[in-house]
């Protein structure tokens, strides 16, 4: 059988996209690129925002045409999306044969192997990941699954579940089969790196303790933390930036907002204090450290005034990077029993405003670093 795959969404539903496509591969799948030559299309659909939902939903209906003009046999949704709303999803795009959210999922390979689309496991598995990108050398280990927090605008709580920590030795067991498959630097992955261990018993690893783990038990060039909220920095996690070589000087730290009431309606544990001091400690304790950042516009009732606290907080923190979005009302989440009272215009006008304040910023950042030698 030739397996078709489309992976949307972020670095944690690619992982999820290696582990499933392994379990394929171990029952007799061939990977292909070309999905006109897919006997079996997978689509692991994300539901983060609107804009996510609406990729997610053409992509099962573009691989529902390849099932309809070509010879794919069936067409598999997973993911975020389905999780959510399957049962709508099943009346909606009846062109699509199975629907498996994270629950379901251990479910999934034996019911192709009872409609025959699946073959008996073979005896060379492919390991617990199977490589489905374009960088093999750069691999994502997702630490932990779920979240504990409770933003306001944000609906992954509600797909995904509370936050769920993996042990080290099951992590370090990976990131060596990552490093036997090739891996050069390996991202680590979770909806909140800070939290990992939270959710243990006492004297439980947290993630610095994670962190030399890995580092003891591989030979892997770089480590790279991504996506810790700033209360998850601790003195540890600075101290291993600090003095590990092989730990990449840079973290993704998302704030969201600069404005501290907007902060609070997100229901968003940081405030305008709490990231600047972290933001100085970081930069003073590990100089050259690359900060990206994350930043939400049109969120309900923001002003103009608060939308140029964002951009002058921006500008005065000058974050290497930045990823924005518009905020659209989400099922289920505390910010959709808000108003959603910023014009949709208005909120993509801003959104271009500050996408073009940190390209400003960026270029200053990345013109300090000519001629300097980091890593």
């Amino acid at each position: 059988m030739k397996l078709g795959v489309i992976s949307l969404g972020c670095d944690k539903a690619t992982v999820d996209s290696e582990k499933l496509i392994a379990r394929f591969v171990g029952h007799g799948a061939e990977v292909t690129a070309a999905l006109d030559d897919a006997d079996v299309i997978l689509v692991n659909t994300c539901g983060f925002i609107d804009a996510a939902k609406k990729e997610s939903i053409d992509a099962m209906l573009e691989a529902a045409r390849y099932k309809s003009e070509g010879r794919c046999r069936a067409v598999v949704a997973v993911g975020c999306l389905v999780t959510r709303y399957r049962d709508e999803l099943r009346r909606e795009i009846p062109e699509v044969d199975y629907f498996y959210g994270f629950a379901d999922l251990p479910a999934l390979v034996p019911r192709l192997q009872r409609d025959g689309l699946l073959d008996e496991p073979v005896v060379t598995h492919p390991g617990m990941r199977f490589f489905f990108g374009t960088k093999p050398h750069v691999r994502y280990l997702k630490i932990s699954e779920g979240c504990d927090h409770a933003c306001a605008f944000c609906a992954i709580p509600l797909m995904r579940g509370k936050h769920r920590s993996r042990p080290l030795e099951e992590l370090a067991h990976e990131a060596q089969e990552l490093e036997a498959q090739g891996a050069r630097e390996v991202n680590l992955v979770a909806q909140d790196l800070g939290h990992y261990g939270r959710d243990l018993p006492d004297g439980a690893p947290r993630l610095a303790d994670l962190i030399r783990a890995l580092l003891r038990e591989t030979g892997v060039a770089w480590y790279r933390p991504l996506y810790v909220y700033s209360a998850g920095i601790t003195p540890a996690l600075v101290e291993l930036w600090a003095t590990e070589p092989r730990l990449v000087p840079y973290i993704d730290m998302p704030i969201q907002h600069g404005n501290d009431r907007l902060l609070r309606l997100m229901r968003r544990p940081e405030r305008q204090d709490t990231i600047r001091t972290k933001v100085h400690w970081l930069r003073e304790a590990v100089p050259g450290i690359a900060i990206r950042t994350t930043a939400l516009v049109g969120f309900p009732t923001e002003t103009d005034e608060e939308f140029r606290e964002l951009l002058e907080f921006i500008e005065e923190l000058q974050f290497d990077r930045l990823g924005a979005f518009a905020y659209s009302p989400q099922d289920g989440t505390r910010a959709a029993e808000l108003p959603d009272d910023v014009p949709e215009a208005v909120k993509q006008e801003r959104l271009q405003h500050l996408i073009e304040v940190q390209r400003a910023v960026s270029a200053g950042r990345l013109a300090e670093q000519v001629g300097r030698e980091t890593l």
